[in-house]
């Protein structure tokens, strides 16, 4: 960043320095070379290439790594503002005095620490070169042997994050931060108050014996954060029951509760030591910054920027002047489209999940991602909006599209055979498939029933190419809009024979995400291709206008055809649920020889579409059904 351009602290005094050059006639040479050499070895740390009248190389080194050692996680540059022999001789010696301007990029405002020092050279008549007379006020103003500069940062206030209605979702609340005070105990007493704080907030007794050991011995060890809410158990009196134990107040970042929208929202913590090496000096040691989800992708527009004090200490580190300060920047808020009713309630359906699974609700009209929960809790991991999975029989929505433009309407009829063969592999209907259903059925029963081999069969003349087309047009492979890192889904354009059989079913090599399914289901009930938006501010990029979009005469006839698994085919539980049609489609997506499933079930009701996912379940109806059930009912 070019000083110039920026507002900057000038501070100037005078130093006494020496530098060397060699001389080329009776007169002495220019000494700019020399100054040019000294702004180098400031900006390097090498002093190899001085020559010195009162020091050496080694000697410079070390104090300028003294003096400037605690701020090397701030840039900085020095110039030769300006460099010229001396008119005057001083004490019958020929010197030469440069200005060097030092400047210190602070952080990313336009305020930097700004000065300018001196340097003095005498001429070595007889070597016929300049020497250096180094003084440590040659670093920056006033600086002494042993001083050094160090700065302290404090933090902006974080931005909050807020739902679809500005409201927030996580803000400032309250905590207590418990641990252990090692000088509230005696020595004799940190093993076993460490061991027992730790049972009591049920974590590692021995791993936090061993961290209060390692600690020193005026040392506060924090133990656990716990919310300062009505769910805390562990109680003040039970803490101070304990020597040494205390309990501070504090205010951090949280949601409405510890399971609200966890993988999605992500946590706030103590910047880890990569953090701050990959920050290039933003972030600090002991700053609080976002560690997971959108905390860290929206780190920089929540956190703001620290305020920022560099002084001058003396060795015995007492302050002898302040070089610069800086006020704080508070944070900006982050806005999602969600609404926290519905996250709370899919949230409590997926908090004791037997394995990996998410709710996805979208508002057909714009797209908004109203919930996205991934349970189980202690999973972490975000499922709703980046996990990708074989769709199953959800994705014959997708196929049937594809059918349509091949021609088909929802009543063409196909033969649903119990079995059929494609490239000598035998595909069959799952099991339990009505006998009632199979022989010459129109495409609507097909997809109420959810027949596997009238789609398998028409995969060939479909190809691969006109279903990639279709599942772009439903939404499920446009780029992500929503600033989250999500996922969608992918459907490859050259599949061929059983994979592309494979594929019309929602097996072989397709792949789409609980979010990527939901749009869907959104699309067909908004009669158009939607695409799904989570983050309202800051604005991300605008995704890329789908290459084939859905018309409404084709959603229509989706949606008609999606009716009749509702009124009758494989997700008739949900008849009757709230107010108005409901359209869905269930799935079931074997992944391995012993035919575990995925269970799938998207549907949608009004300006609601859902989509629920279950990684090892018994079948879309029967596990991921009555999600969708639930949260058709919370929808009300």
């Amino acid at each position: 960043m070019s000083a110039l351009r920026r507002k900057v602290i000038a501070l100037s005094v005078a130093s006494l320095v020496a530098g060397t050059l060699s001389a080329c006639s009776s007169a002495p040479a220019d000494p700019a070379p020399s100054a040019d050499a000294l702004a180098a070895a400031l900006n390097s740390g090498d002093f190899s290439g001085i020559a010195f009248s009162n020091s050496d190389a080694a000697a410079a080194a070390a104090t300028l790594d003294t003096a400037f050692g605690k701020l090397d996680d701030i840039k900085r540059t020095s110039t030769v503002n300006s460099v010229a022999t001396d008119e005057q001789k001083q004490d019958g010696v020929t010197t030469a005095t440069a200005t060097i301007q030092t400047v210190w990029d602070v952080d990313e405002t336009e305020t930097d620490l700004s000065y300018q020092t001196q340097a003095v050279w005498q001429y070595d008549d007889e070597g016929k070169s300049w020497q250096l007379r180094f003084d440590p006020s040659i670093l920056a103003p006033d600086m002494a042997e042993g001083d050094f500069l160090a700065a302290r940062f404090e933090p902006g206030q974080r931005g909050n994050i807020t739902d679809g209605e500005d409201k927030n979702i996580v803000t400032e609340r309250p905590v207590i931060n418990v641990g252990i005070d090692k000088t509230r105990a005696t020595s004799d007493e940190w093993a076993s108050s460490a061991k027992a704080l730790a049972k009591l907030v049920d974590i590692d007794e021995d791993a936090f014996a061993a961290k209060v050991k390692a600690a020193g011995e005026k040392a506060w060890v924090q133990a656990i954060v716990l919310r300062d809410d009505a769910t805390r158990e562990v109680t003040d009196e039970q803490i101070a029951k304990i020597p040494g134990a205390v309990g501070q107040a504090d205010q951090i970042p949280l949601a409405p509760t510890r399971s609200f929208a966890r993988p999605l929202l992500g946590s706030v913590g103590e910047a880890t030591a990569e953090i701050v090496e990959k920050s290039e000096g933003k972030i600090h040691a002991g700053d609080q910054v976002g560690l997971s989800g959108l905390q860290a992708t929206y780190n920089d527009t929540l956190s703001g920027t620290s305020g920022v004090t560099i002084s001058r200490y003396n060795a015995a580190k007492e302050a002898q002047s302040e070089l610069f300060s800086s006020n704080p920047v508070d944070g900006k808020d982050v806005q999602l489209t969600l609404d926290q009713d519905l996250q709370k309630e899919a949230d409590d359906l997926l908090q004791e999940a037997e394995s990996n699974s998410a709710i996805v609700v979208i508002r057909p009209s714009d797209g908004a991602v109203l919930a996205a929960s991934s349970g189980p809790v202690s999973s972490g991991l975000n499922t709703s909006m980046q996990g990708k999975y074989a769709p199953g029989s959800s994705f014959k929505v997708i196929s049937a599209l594809a059918m349509l433009r091949d021609g088909a309407s929802a009543s063409t009829k196909f033969d649903c055979k119990a079995t059929t063969v494609i490239d000598g592999k035998t595909f069959k209907n799952f099991d339990g498939y009505p006998a009632s259903a199979l022989g010459k059925i129109p495409l609507s029963e097909a997809i109420a029933q959810s027949c596997n081999t009238v789609f398998v069969d028409e995969g060939e003349k479909i190809g691969g190419t006109k279903l990639a087309e279709a599942a772009a047009a439903l939404g499920l492979t446009g780029e992500d809009g929503t600033g989250a890192g999500a996922v969608l889904g992918s459907v490859p354009t050259d599949s061929t024979g059983t994979e592309q059989a494979a594929n019309m079913i929602g097996q072989g090599v397709v792949e789409a995400s609980p979010l990527g399914m939901a749009t869907v289901a959104a699309s067909v009930q908004a009669k158009q291709t939607v695409s799904p938006k989570l983050v309202i501010s800051p604005e991300p990029k605008a995704p890329e206008t789908a290459k084939s979009k859905l018309t409404e005469e084709e959603a229509s006839e989706l949606a008609t055809m999606m009716a009749a698994v509702v009124d009758h085919g494989t997700l008739k539980d949900l008849k009757g649920t709230g107010t108005g049609k409901i359209i869905g489609k269930s799935g079931t997506a074997e992944y391995d020889s012993e035919r575990n499933a995925h269970a799938w079930a998207i549907a949608a009701q009004g300006d609601i579409a859902i989509a629920a996912f279950v990684e090892d379940g018994n079948g879309g109806a029967q596990t991921a059904g009555p999600l969708v059930k639930d949260m058709l009912k919370a929808a009300q």
